[in-house]
């Protein structure tokens, strides 16, 4: 089967994304898809680091750690919703996702929302393809 091809959309009739992301990636020629369930910055020993930014960046491990699993990388995101628990924590989360993801930009969704338990500041779930 031919490699993914992924292609990005950003069209100029719409206002260009504020950082990091892209407004559309299209997959032509997959062979497979992951759906990675919210993760939340919780160490393998249930731990959670203090802070958002530890948060963050563990969050975004625990997606690395999926991909890995399963045999893909970041360049392999085509969409990333993460759920920020203060609207506060938007440009450190900009900050270290585009730390983690380097220069690819996968379809992004931000919303402020309520965890599931109050001791995590956001959680993260992705879509990647091959």
């Amino acid at each position: 089967m031919p490699q993914v091809l992924i292609v990005s959309h950003n069209p100029r009739a719409v206002h260009p994304p504020a950082g990091g992301y892209s407004l559309g990636l299209e997959v032509t020629q997959h062979r497979r898809l992951l759906f990675i369930s919210g993760q939340v910055p919780e160490k393998s020993d249930g731990s959670v680091p203090e802070g958002f930014e530890a948060q963050c960046e563990q969050a975004w491990r625990n997606v690395m750690e999926v991909l890995t699993a399963a045999g893909l990388g970041v360049e392999h995101l085509v969409k990333v919703t993460t759920f920020l628990t203060d609207r506060n924590q938007v440009v450190t989360n900009r900050t270290v996702r585009r730390r983690m993801l380097g220069e690819h930009q996968p379809a992004l969704t931000v919303m402020i929302a309520e965890t599931v338990d109050s001791k995590w500041l956001l959680e993260i779930e992705a879509i990647a393809a091959e």
